[in-house]
């Protein structure tokens, strides 16, 4: 391992300790369950154990060559400016190989820093396998919505299992209930139990982690601490030549003994990967960027997985010595007089787990909403310091519906462990097939690299794929009919949305039309800023010539603001603004693109009024073009002093020169001011824009949002008609609306209605 210059082995053993809370927290609850789903296949046990050592034998390959070495000296290489997941590696592709599904998109966007600072290596060189990877992809339309349709897979099976682990990994550790009650108390009591611990996880969603964060960490090391001791204990008491099954011999003695059964058991082996769907898509939620890969791998390394291995190798030893009680899962292998404490330690374990996947799809669920593949939903920020700690009320009561009927559904480990295994598995394969594509194409390595990479990885979690989906009917059917809805929203959404952007493309309003506006037309400016929220980068839309149509007037000054999202996790503040003249600068048209990456936060409305009025003037300040197409990038800056001063100069005539300041923050605390007065001898053209922008300014804003009906056309096909008038028609009516989206005063409101 190199330490980076700025970093001490004290911080970054404070971040491995703090990832433990943060990233590990259902991967650490996995050996609640793996062997109670793994025999639950009626496998017949021999006195030599090889069905017992084969299983561990499993356990140990498939923890140490995925999660290990795939994961964490791999995959993790792999991050998008701190960010993990399927979306982190379609991002990724999408700048170094123009792969970018975003209709909005321009090619000012690539001179972004976020674009620039991935680029690890220098582009491949012309006529090599990786160049023309690229060109085949740039041209075929089919292979990049293949592309978009797998990390959109990838997404709705991590939406799935936020779904499912939680009701698994808290009916898991309830399940301890069953030992430490008398008699068959424990069957009324578990299922109420999970249910309440499920209703108070969801409820409590709302008030943020941030407040009690900081506990996560210590449980989770508390938790390891326990099953690593209890696994040595075991081993030390029961038997302590089980060290002999991390051999592959017993994998190969495993299979060829139980057939069948032993391979509708793999489903049960995989759970030991549960929650690396999580970690490598979202489980990162908050602070991957505040933690370094070095912190991760030292905290996986060095404390995680060995103390898995050791858990699950004491489960083995005591299970070689008690054969006839399999079914009863983790618990068994507590001694009686620390059963109760470890129950409830599990319990805390199992939450910190269910927490972190829960917030890892609100993420996810905002990565596609800001990429355009899913409905503008609510989003509340629960922590001022950490822009990942989101919550979205409508996914949230909706995982607690599924989480319930899923607990109360099936009401056994096995049928969970089998629909959650099938969402994990999936996850991985989509990461595997994404990841050799990024090893070609973003690091420019030898294709022989790729696809040895696709072909380890691939193969193993084929396999365990193959195993998941023979339980379709004992829970497997889940995860599936799960993503399936959510990839339908998904995709109509996106399908909607390029066909709208499309639409207002082809129906932009001509230059020469906006150059023949005036008062021979009835045309009346008046006093004030108007604000035109339009999907367009380039032209004037529609909606502006319907407004003028049906009311002959429009404000003195007028700014096409476009907000958009980019393919690249975080924007610079000094980069958000991207700021051109529309027509003539005496027309005082303006357009404003605001870019956002797929986790910022946008501000709200007076924080984003201010400083977009200051790039404005910024803008005049910076620049003397007429241009439409010259378009500035100025940095975010707010607008914090508008004043008038009155000063006399003594003459007996009592002259008064008034005088408008406007000040400019930038980000790096620069104060920019000039004085403009009202009326100069000479005024040049750039005080006059400013003198009328600062006039507008005190006039108010008035927020002009086009309100869309959306038609599929006459002769369209039956599933085309389908989609858009009645799914993608359904999703607009019960989505945010973009006054809603962003967080417009109502008051200063006008919606313009269009049919599409």
């Amino acid at each position: 391992f190199q330490l980076c210059q700025e970093e001490s082995w004290r911080t970054v053993f404070t971040l491995a300790f703090q990832s433990l809370g943060v990233v590990y927290g259902d991967l650490s609850t996995s050996p609640l369950y793996v062997y109670k789903s793994t025999f639950d296949e009626d496998i017949v046990h021999s006195d030599t154990n090889e069905e017992i050592y084969g299983a561990l034998s499993l356990i140990f390959w498939t923890l140490t060559l995925i999660p290990l070495l795939k994961y964490v000296f791999i995959v993790l290489m792999a991050d998008d400016h701190g960010e993990g997941g399927t979306f982190a590696l379609y991002s990724l592709l999408c700048r170094h190989a123009n792969l970018n599904s975003l209709p909005n998109s321009q090619l000012a966007d690539e001179d972004l820093s976020g674009y620039r600072k991935d680029v690890i290596a220098p582009a491949a060189p012309s006529g090599t396998i990786a160049s023309r990877l690229k060109s085949v992809l740039e041209k075929h339309g089919v292979l990049r919505r293949i592309l978009l349709v797998l990390a959109l897979l990838g997404a709705c099976m991590v939406i799935g299992d936020g779904i499912l682990t939680p009701s698994l990994s808290v009916f898991s550790a309830v399940s301890g209930l069953e030992l430490a009650m008398e008699k068959e108390e424990h069957r009324y009591v578990e299922l109420p139990v999970a249910c309440i611990i499920l209703i108070a996880l969801f409820a409590l969603q709302h008030y943020g982690t941030h407040r009690i964060g900081f506990l996560f960490a210590p449980v989770v090391v508390a938790w390891l601490l326990c099953i690593a001791g209890l696994g040595l204990y075991n081993i030390l008491r029961w038997n302590t030549h089980v060290y002999k099954a991390l051999s592959p011999y017993y994998i190969y003695v495993f299979l060829r003994k139980t057939q069948g059964r032993g391979w509708m058991s793999l489903g049960g082996i995989l759970l030991c990967m549960t929650g690396q769907s999580c970690w490598c898509s979202e489980a990162m939620y908050a602070d991957l960027g505040h933690f370094s890969q070095l912190s991760i791998k030292i905290a996986f390394s060095f404390f995680v997985y060995p103390a898995l291995i050791l858990a699950y190798m004491g489960q083995a030893a005591y299970l070689s010595q008690h054969h006839g009680i399999l079914r009863v899962g983790f618990y068994v292998s507590v001694p009686d007089k620390v059963r109760w404490p470890i129950l409830v330690i599990a319990i805390l374990a199992t939450v910190v787990g269910s927490q972190a996947i829960i917030t890892g799809t609100f993420s996810i669920i905002k990565q596609c909403s800001a990429l355009g593949c899913f409905p503008r939903i609510t989003l509340v920020h629960t922590s001022s310091k950490f822009h990942g700690q989101i919550y979205i009320p409508q996914i949230n009561w909706l995982l607690l519906i599924l989480c319930l009927a899923i607990t109360l559904g099936f009401r056994d480990t096995r049928r969970m462990g089998n629909a959650s295994g099938l969402a994990v598995i999936t996850v991985m394969l989509v990461t595997t097939c994404l990841m050799s594509l990024v090893i070609v194409l973003c690091w420019h390595k030898s294709m022989v690299y790729a696809i040895a990479f696709l072909l380890v990885f691939g193969s193993i979690e084929t396999v365990y794929l193959c195993a998941s989906v023979t339980k379709f009917l004992e829970g497997a059917w889940v995860p599936i009919v799960i993503s399936s809805f959510f990839m339908a929203v998904m995709c109509a959404w996106h399908y909607g949305t390029l066909k709208t952007y499309e639409f207002d493309v082809q129906n932009k309003v001509s230059m020469d039309w906006i150059l023949g506006l005036g008062p021979s037309l009835g045309i009346v400016r008046v006093r004030g800023i108007g604000l035109i929220h339009t999907e367009l980068v380039s032209g004037v839309p529609a909606i502006f010539s319907h407004l003028v149509t049906n009311l002959p007037a429009f404000h003195q000054v007028l700014i096409f603001l476009c907000v958009k999202s980019v393919p690249v996790p975080h924007v610079d503040d000094k980069e958000r603004f991207l700021v051109g003249h529309v027509g003539p600068r005496g027309k005082r048209m303006y357009r404003c693109i605001v870019r956002y990456g797929y986790r910022d936060a946008q501000k709200d409305d007076v924080q984003f009024e201010n400083e977009l009025v200051g790039s404005i003037a910024e803008f005049i300040r910076a620049t003397n073009s007429d241009d439409d197409d010259d378009m500035v990038v100025v940095g975010e800056s707010s607008v914090t002093a508008v004043r008038q001063e009155e000063e006399g100069d003594g003459n007996d005539d009592g002259i008064v020169e008034v005088v408008r300041e406007i000040e400019c923050v930038v980000p790096e605390k620069k104060r920019v001011r000039f004085l403009v007065p009202d009326s100069p001898p000479e005024m040049s053209a750039e005080e006059a824009e400013m003198m009328e922008l600062m006039e507008a300014r005190e006039g108010g804003v008035a927020y002009i949002v086009g309100h869309s009906y959306v038609r599929a056309k006459k002769g369209s096909s039956l599933v085309k008609r389908v989609v858009i008038n009645l799914v993608y028609d359904f999703l607009r009516r019960n989505s945010k609306s973009p006054i809603d989206a962003l967080d417009l005063p109502q008051t200063s409101t006008l919606e313009v209605g269009m049919v599409y």
